[in-house]
This record gives structure tokens, sequence and C-alpha cells, in this order.
């Protein structure tokens, strides 16, 4: 058996449930250089701007918005860190 793993698997995730916009991206922002370029760190957070919010931030600052994966409480944000 092999396990499958993904490039879109992050390797850092930043905890932001409960906070408003703009601290789950000033968190993210402050901890992104934890990952290797190419690699994958999410964001949590429940803030309903943060969809909106978040993708525009990684279109500003040029990295790639991978996914945003639902969760109990918000949702799981996928950045791949491009430099």
């Amino acid at each position: 058996m092999s396990e499958r793993t993904t490039p879109e698997q992050p390797q850092v995730t930043v905890e932001a449930v409960g906070l408003k916009c703009p601290i789950p991206i000033i968190r993210l922002a402050a901890r992104l250089h934890e990952v290797p370029i190419g690699s994958v760190i999410a964001v949590t957070a429940d803030d309903p701007a943060a969809s909106a919010d978040i993708p525009s931030w990684c279109r500003m600052k040029m990295h790639e918005f991978v996914a945003e994966r639902p969760l109990a409480r918000g949702s799981a944000f996928h950045i791949r860190r491009m430099y």
C-alpha cells in the first residue's frame, strides 16, 4: 500500500477561527515564511469576509490561492507560497 500525498497538503496551519478581518490575513502574512517557497500554508477562519479577502490578498501579493475547504466551523484556506 502506498500513501498518497498531494502538494496541496498544508505544512503549517494558522488558526484564526473566531477572529475578524483583517486578523486572519495579518496572521497569515506573519507566518508565511514558515513554509518553503512552493509549499502550502492553511488559514482556518470563520469570518465571512475571509472567503473574499484571503483570495484577494493572494492575488495582490502574488501567492497562489489553492482552495477553500469547509470545516465544522468556518473554512480552511490553502495558499501556496510563491516567493
